[in-house]
């Protein structure tokens, strides 16, 4: 454990003391919330960023050592655990080194190899290898073996070959060079598989790919996972390749690396010609013109090109396959787990009577109207289009619910037919306020992702269990809108609609991180104990699913909470889930006004000492900025609670109960643009990111396709990653590049500054065309670039995963 914490701290550049208290705070059943809010004082400060990443690697790390363990133990068994070999276990920093170095010794299958070191060929072998001036053919005479399957000298040798061969494939120093090699120097490519019909719909959406190819180290994730993603399918074939020219009878690049490995060369081998593989590329050194040949180098030089053609290439490629794949997931998970963060945080409407709409065309618009608490008002469906076309009669039925509820904002999902739905809402809010000009009625497209798996779910079922599946849709598109982070936690995180590439990656990896995301962003708002549902209560920390239902059973049968300390009498909730919970729990009006803030209850007697010292109620000092800025944080400073306690106190009780989410806005779209048939070159629009990748922006503009702002044409300066500019949900102005109708495809730009892009130009930004191959090695090789190298077109065909 020692070796972990030390470890953990030179990782996250903190002090081991600090890896200890969080590691035993988290052993202990402390969740990531709760430590970074409340035990600043034991982790000195540490965030819930490292406490994240902490918790990850300890997993990690801890794993690799039970590993290690193991296999120490099971060499140690079989008598061949050397100092050396020891050593070299207990120094492996990975898993996949610690593999290596157990390769040799695990029990395996009978091999060709094994067979021919039990027939006694093992000398034979050695013996050539250390002198291949000695005739092989000669030598092998001396082992002839019938019994054992060699016959004559030809099989013997046949022996020799697989007996080397799967003990240099065996060499865990010589793989992990090769591989850190294919690293920086293979090409990732891929092709359309034979017999494969490109203009299949299924199989052009990977045109992109069907003639790629791009150094393996920098492939992008979403580059990555679609190609995976093709070969999965069998669309496409992938390989790793090397960028050479392979001569018969002289060394490849790999095989090259390998003889050097060995400390073996070709005596009687001619320097490679200018076109072939060259030694200082890796090749074996050649010996002089006019050398002596010996009669055993063949025999070596044919075995060390089975060693790589039948041992190692295959399985580095699956190694490196693996890698690029591992990074390309963990990074798409990272997006998906920022786009989520900020839909969670984004901007809540507040308490409003809301209005939602959830469009539909042959099956009606329904609505459902919710009052400023969330609870169902009324429910209608109206047909306003095709086939009934009954335009008048909805914005009657709309009027109506408007004058009887009091609606001032209306919802309204962004699926099928949303753009004529919010035509028909912008026609009543007309309507309203020309008969009423002080009413003040506002309409926002939301984001409808989710609604339908929400509509469906068990939840839904208990929660509206009078409601028809199709009207919770609606119902859920209103109460969204007041409070993104209560609604949208009632549904599943991947049903949110704002990754990539999500049912490609590892499943209970992306489950584990979106997670991680809803109870960090929970706990960062805080839950108002009285009103919130049992799928919200159930992500605070401490709380588990069981507990958040006791906690609403409890409030349906005694009301609602009047202070903390009533927790304690739920079924289930003890003292250690108490304290754990107590500090995100709020309570509006309670008994003790302490309630409503991130102040925790350990810490109730720290403000009961500063209350004494002013000489004032906490109803007078809550919120008091000059008031709370006269107290001296030392001066409360104890044992138990330290300075830097005191001063999250302090920062509290200015503002309590205090919100991070950002002020409600909301986008306006433009009148008469319905379409993507209404969009023009030039024209300056208004919209709402719905979603980010490293490669770019999309864009909700209202015509029922996203438009996408390449990274390039973020801003005027280099962009790396799009999320440096924008996050999922923001408000931005766009001027229309290029409509693809054919395609459906909508390039637009943020440098609204800048001159307008001629039709069909190509990106400015390079990062997303690989270097051709004759650009690379002066060969003939023809450039690899998707998307016929235009970056644009290429981020495009990613948005075909997002869904």
């Amino acid at each position: 454990m020692d070796k972990i914490l030390l470890q953990l701290a030179a990782e996250l550049k903190v002090r081991p003391t600090q890896v200890n208290a969080a590691v035993e705070l988290l052993d202990g059943g402390a969740t990531v919330p709760f430590i970074a809010r409340y035990r600043k004082e034991a982790t000195e400060g540490l965030d819930d960023i490292q406490l994240r990443e902490l918790e990850s690697r300890l997993g990690y790390l801890r794993e690799l050592e039970e590993r290690r363990a193991a296999v120490l133990k099971s060499i140690d068994e079989q008598g061949k655990l050397t100092p050396e070999l020891r050593a070299s276990i207990e120094a492996a920093p990975t898993k996949q080194e610690l593999e290596d170095l157990y390769l040799p010794y695990k029990v395996k299958r009978r091999t060709k190899g094994l067979i021919a070191r039990e027939a006694g060929l093992e000398p034979l072998a050695d013996k050539l290898f250390a002198d291949p001036s000695l005739d092989p053919m000669s030598e092998a005479a001396a082992f002839l073996n019938p019994d054992a399957g060699f016959a004559d000298a030809f099989a013997v040798l046949d022996g020799v070959r697989d007996l080397l061969s799967e003990r240099w494939a065996e060499d865990a120093v010589l793989i992990g060079k090769l591989r850190e090699w294919l690293w920086e120097e293979g090409l990732f490519q891929s092709k359309l598989m034979d017999g494969k019909d490109e203009n299949n719909p299924d199989i052009s959406k990977f045109r992109d790919y069907f003639d790629y190819a791009e150094p393996i180290r920098t492939v992008p994730s979403h580059r990555a996972l679609a190609v995976f993603r093709g070969r999965t399918q069998e669309f496409l074939d992938a390989k790793l390749s090397l960028d050479e020219v392979l001569v018969p009878g002289q060394p490849g690049l790999a095989e090259g690396r390998i003889a050097r490995h060995l400390g073996w060369s070709h005596a009687g081998m001619h320097p490679a010609s200018p076109g072939h593989a060259q030694p200082t590329r890796g090749a074996a050194s050649a010996g002089s013109v006019g050398a002596p040949i010996r009669a055993s180098d063949e025999l070596i030089r044919k075995t060390v090109a089975w060693t790589w053609k039948v041992k190692l290439a295959m399985s580095l490629e699956r190694d490196l396959f693996s890698r690029l794949r591992e990074a390309a997931e963990a990074t798409a998970i990272k997006v998906f787990a920022e786009n989520l963060r900020d839909l969670l945080l984004a901007a809540p409407a507040g308490k409003r009577v809301v209005m939602g709409l959830d469009p539909g065309i042959r099956t009606g618009v329904k609505v459902a109207v919710v009052s400023d608490t969330g609870k169902v008002l009324d429910t209608n469906t109206v047909y306003p289009h095709e086939p009934r076309k009954d335009w008048e009669g909805s914005l009657h039925t709309l009027g109506r619910l408007v004058a009887t509820h009091g609606v001032n904002l209306i919802a309204i999902g962004n699926g099928t037919a949303s753009r004529e739905t919010d035509k028909l809402a912008a026609d009543l809010i007309k309507r309203i306020q020309q008969m009423a000009p002080e009413v003040n009625i506002e309409k926002v497209v939301v984001s409808e992702a989710g609604a339908s798996v929400y509509s469906a779910s068990e939840f839904a079922s208990k929660e509206l269990p009078d409601l028809d599946v199709s009207l919770r849709g609606a119902v859920s598109i209103a109460r969204r809108l007041q409070d993104p982070l209560a609604e949208l936690v009632k549904i599943d995180p991947k049903s949110i609609g704002v990754g990539q590439y999500q049912h490609d990656v590892n499943q209970s990896e992306l489950a584990k991180t979106l997670d991680a995301v809803v109870e960090d962003c929970v706990n960062s708002v805080g839950v108002d104990l009285n009103t919130a549902s049992a799928p919200l209560l159930s992500r605070v920390s401490g709380l588990s699913a069981a507990v958040a239902a006791s906690i609403v059973r409890w409030r349906d049968a005694n009301g609602s909470f009047r202070n903390r300390k009533q927790l304690l009498d739920v079924t289930g909730l003890g003292p250690k889930t108490f304290e754990q919970a107590a500090g995100f729990l709020r309570i509006r009006d309670g008994d003790n006004p302490l309630d409503l803030s991130g102040v925790h209850p350990e810490t109730y007697p720290v403000v009961q000492r500063m209350l004494t010292q002013l000489g004032r109620p906490a109803t007078e000092v809550l919120g008091k900025s000059d008031v709370i800025r006269t107290l001296r944080p030392e001066a409360f400073a104890d044992e138990t609670f330290g300075a830097i306690t005191v001063k999250d106190i302090l920062a509290e009780l200015e503002k309590p109960g205090r919100d991070p989410r950002p002020d409600f806005k909301v986008a306006r779209f433009n009148d008469g643009v319905e379409d993507i048939k209404d969009l023009t070159e030039g024209m300056v629009l208004e919209g709402t990111v719905s979603n980010v990748a490293q490669f770019g922006a999309f864009v909700d503009l209202g015509v029922h396709q996203d438009g996408l702002v390449h990274v390039s044409q973020l801003s005027n300066k280099f962009v790396n990653d799009a999320r440096e500019v924008v996050k999922t949900g923001d408000i931005v102005k766009v001027r229309v590049l290029e409509v693809d109708l054919a395609r459906k495809r909508i390039s637009l730009t943020m440098k609204l500054d800048a001159a307008p892009q001629a039709r069909g130009a190509k990106s400015a930004d390079n990062n997303f065309r690989p270097a051709a191959r004759n650009e690379r090695a002066g060969g003939s090789g023809k450039a690899q670039a998707p998307a016929g190298g235009n970056a644009m077109a290429e981020a495009f065909a990613k948005l075909q995963g997002r869904r």
